[in-house]
């Protein structure tokens, strides 16, 4: 009887590790730490906000548009609870990703306007926060395409057979993932138009 006992524990361990179990575990560790980086980018830009604000307020007061446009996008970014839950909910991994994009697009329209006040450009202060702000930007890059790698690694095991089964067991479902803002424009075919060739009437 033990011996069937054994045999049988043997047949389970196998199963279970030859059914992606495993890799599920590790797959969902990796997301997790990969998220913890892309939302310690992102609050390191975040932090980054009221100092540049400030600096550029001192130089550039009439851009008050501008400066309630970062403020209030900084602001929204900081109101999503980003709890190691949002990665399993679609709507409110778009919400996030979407609080973000405004926030970059808030910061990209400051420092254009930035370019119009040249003691601000000279400023110390405004250079040193533009540098960190800079770097912050190529980190969230790294820090995104790692989530992305780590998620796509486990979508496919999610969608693979025979790991497939396992997921259906156990509950897993495909994460969702980092998508371009403006996908629908960036697909369009271009159009390039050379005016009329020389000489034509």
């Amino acid at each position: 009887m033990r011996r069937y006992l054994f045999l049988l524990l043997l047949l389970v361990v196998g199963l279970l590790g030859g059914c992606g179990y495993n890799t599920f575990q590790s797959a969902d560790e990796q997301i997790k730490a990969s998220w913890s980086e892309v939302l310690n980018q992102y609050q390191r830009r975040a932090d980054l906000v009221p100092n540049l604000v400030r600096v550029v307020q001192g130089y550039a007061t009439h851009e008050k548009e501008v400066l309630t446009r970062v403020t209030e996008a900084r602001a929204k970014v900081g109101s999503i609870q980003a709890t190691p839950d949002l990665i399993n909910d679609e709507q409110a991994f778009a919400k996030f990703q979407a609080a973000q994009g405004e926030l970059s697009s808030a910061l990209s329209r400051l420092l254009v306007v930035s370019e119009n006040y040249p003691q601000l450009k000279a400023d110390g202060l405004f250079r040193d926060l533009q540098a960190q702000l800079e770097g912050t930007e190529n980190r969230i890059a790294v820090a995104r395409n790692r989530y992305i790698k780590a998620v796509q690694d486990y979508n496919v095991t999610v969608r693979s057979f025979p790991s497939n089964l396992t997921a259906m067991i156990f509950g897993y479902k495909a994460k969702p993932n980092f998508t371009v803002e403006n996908e629908k424009e960036i697909s369009k075919p271009p159009t390039v138009d050379f005016g009329s060739p020389a000489g034509a009437k």
